[in-house]
C-alpha cells in the first residue's frame, strides 16, 4: 500500500511534467539535445517558472527523467502512439506540442510503473489543457487511455474498492 503524497509533492511533480513538455517542445523545434535543454531549464527556467505561476518549483529529478527518457525512447513511443491513433491521424502529422505531450504520457505509462495509469492520464490531460481546447484534451485522454489499457490492463479493470486514487 502506498502512502498519499503531500500537496507540495504532487504540485512539484505536476509542474515537472508541464516543464518537461516545454523542454521537449524546445528540443523538437530547435534540434537541441536533451542534456543541453535540461541544463538550460534547470539553471534558468525551473525557478523562474515557479515565480511566474506562484506555485512551488518543479521536481527536478522527475523533470530530468522525463526529458532524457522521452528523448531516448522517441521512436518506440511514436510506434506505441501510432498503434492506438485513429486512422485519420498520423504521429508525424500531429502538431508538435500534442506530439510531445503524447510522447511524455506514453513514456510514463511504459516506463514509470510506480505511477498509477489513471494518474498519468489525468496529469497529461491537464498538461494538454494548458495548450488546447477540449478537442485536444479529448485526443490526449483517448490515446493515453488506449495505451494504458494495452500496457497495464490490470490497473484499469473495475475494482470492488472503487477507482484508483488520483495522486501523482
Amino acid at each position: 500500500m502506498t502512502t498519499p503524497r503531500s500537496d507540495g509533492t504532487v504540485a512539484a511533480r505536476s509542474m515537472a511534467r508541464l516543464v518537461a513538455v516545454q523542454a521537449l517542445y524546445q528540443m523538437a523545434i530547435t534540434g537541441a539535445g536533451a542534456e543541453a535543454v535540461v541544463r538550460e531549464f534547470t539553471h534558468h527556467r525551473l525557478g523562474r517558472q515557479s515565480e511566474e505561476t506562484g506555485h512551488g518549483g518543479a521536481d527536478p529529478t522527475l523533470f530530468r527523467e522525463l526529458v532524457h527518457g522521452v528523448a531516448a525512447a522517441g521512436g518506440e513511443l511514436d510506434d506505441m502512439i501510432a498503434a492506438v491513433l485513429a486512422d485519420a491521424h498520423d504521429v508525424d502529422r500531429l502538431e508538435t506540442v500534442l506530439k510531445v505531450v503524447l510522447r511524455a504520457g506514453a513514456y510514463e505509462l511504459s516506463h514509470r510503473l510506480d505511477v498509477p495509469a489513471r494518474v498519468t492520464i489525468k496529469e497529461y490531460v491537464d498538461v494538454a489543457d494548458a495548450f488546447y481546447d477540449k478537442k485536444g484534451t479529448h485526443l490526449v485522454n483517448a490515446v493515453l487511455d488506449q495505451l494504458a489499457r494495452a500496457l497495464r490492463p490490470e490497473e484499469l479493470e473495475d475494482r470492488p474498492g472503487g477507482p484508483t486514487p488520483l495522486a501523482g
